[in-house]
């Protein structure tokens, strides 16, 4: 009987303190987060109760599994199985709690700076990206090493891993030096400052926005949703378009090729009177002016502004469009034409007689002109 009931007493006691343990924080946390509604902290950290409970109930079973008298012929692999468990749980349970951490210092930073420094909100965000992804490599690999360290073994090892570290280690930089290389220049990216989450970048003639950022890889959304994966070797590299880059307020160019009586000043104030009429503009300014001209056509320029990218695109075809069917409702003159009519005749040069191409393709000397030169002969009219 006592070999049935010890089990089940220090066991299942195991498992309902855990409960009970994780209940209880769980309704601190919950309460904690109604009282503080200004910080997302104990919302977060309450996605860590799976890790906590089982890093908690194999603490408790690793400690007390011996008393219990559990296949006492394996309490080694059972002892080893719960120590791996208890060392998962914890490095799970450490990332969880960072993570949390991290992103409410986050959010109370872009919440005091969203409306001021926007650019300076995306790049912390994506040093925060870039940071928590090292902090979760670092404890999974102090977790990994830890658990094989467990087997005496592997501790039997250590001298001779440590004694061929140095040529391994060569041989892996050798191996994976493009790796490592976008690896550094993942960390160079997100302290240097060049690229952020969030930034409206030009790559390969693609236009488009930075969607994600790894230690070795980056994500551009360009304009129709695709999606362009590139080294982030890359942008250390080579040269690249950031329009994000210090304000994304942007100044954009609409051109038009107009007839030379083109009203002017009335598509000025129309310029005006559409921009008004345009959400996306900022109000900062605006201007038209003629920018070229050729022998057909004058090249007209408008200046727009707008309060980053996407706006500025709006902006530039709102205007493109109102102005033209303005002109081809109000002004239709002013539309560049294509002149089809037949060339004035050429004067006749002094000392040359004026001469005409008559029906059946021969060309003869006027009546008068014949009369002059020659008095007295008679002359046909033709």
């Amino acid at each position: 009987m006592e070999t049935i009931l010890r089990p089940l007493i220090v066991v299942g006691g195991s498992v309902l303190l855990t409960l009970v343990i994780g209940w209880a924080t769980d309704l601190l946390l919950r309460k904690a987060d109604g009282r503080h509604p200004e910080t997302p902290l104990w919302g977060l950290l309450r996605r860590a109760r799976v890790p906590y409970q089982i890093a908690l109930c194999a603490g408790l079973l690793r400690g007390s599994y011996v008393e219990a008298g559990v296949f006492p012929e394996h309490a080694t692999g059972v002892g080893r199985t719960l120590t791996l468990a208890l060392i998962g749980s914890t490095a799970w349970l450490v990332v969880r709690i960072a993570a949390a951490v991290v992103e409410t210092s986050y959010s109370r930073y872009a919440h005091a700076h969203a409306e001021r420094d926007p650019a300076r909100v995306r790049r912390v965000r994506t040093q925060v990206s870039l940071i928590m992804r090292v902090v979760t490599a670092i404890v999974g690999v102090v977790a990994v090493s830890s658990m094989l360290l467990t087997f005496p073994a592997m501790r039997a090892a250590g001298a001779s891993l440590l004694a061929s570290a140095g040529i391994i280690g060569i041989v892996a930089g050798v191996a994976a030096q493009s790796t490592l290389g976008n690896l550094f220049a993942g960390f160079q990216i997100a302290f240097g400052d060049m690229v952020r989450l969030g930034d409206t970048v030009v790559v390969d003639g693609e236009w488009g926005t930075v969607e994600e950022i790894t230690l070795t890889y980056l994500t551009v959304r360009t304009w129709d949703e695709r999606r362009i994966t590139m080294p982030v070797s890359y942008f250390t590299s080579k040269p690249f378009e950031n329009w994000s880059r210090g304000t994304p307020q942007m100044t954009g160019t609409v051109f038009w090729h107009l007839d030379h009586s083109a009203p002017l000043d009335a598509m000025r104030e129309r310029l005006r009177d559409l921009l008004r009429e345009c959400p996306a503009w900022d109000g900062r300014s605006y201007n038209l002016t003629v920018t070229d001209s050729t022998p057909t056509t004058l090249e007209v320029r408008a200046l727009v502004t707008a309060k980053d990218a996407d706006d500025i695109w709006t902006v530039r075809v709102a205007v493109r469009e109102g102005m033209i069917r303005w002109l081809a409702d109000e002004h239709p003159y002013a539309l560049p034409r294509v002149n089809t009519a037949d060339a004035a005749p050429r004067p006749p040069r002094p000392g040359f007689p004026h001469t005409r191409r008559s029906p059946d393709g021969e060309t003869r000397r006027s009546a008068d002109e014949g009369a002059r030169r020659f008095p007295g002969r008679p002359t046909k009219s033709l």
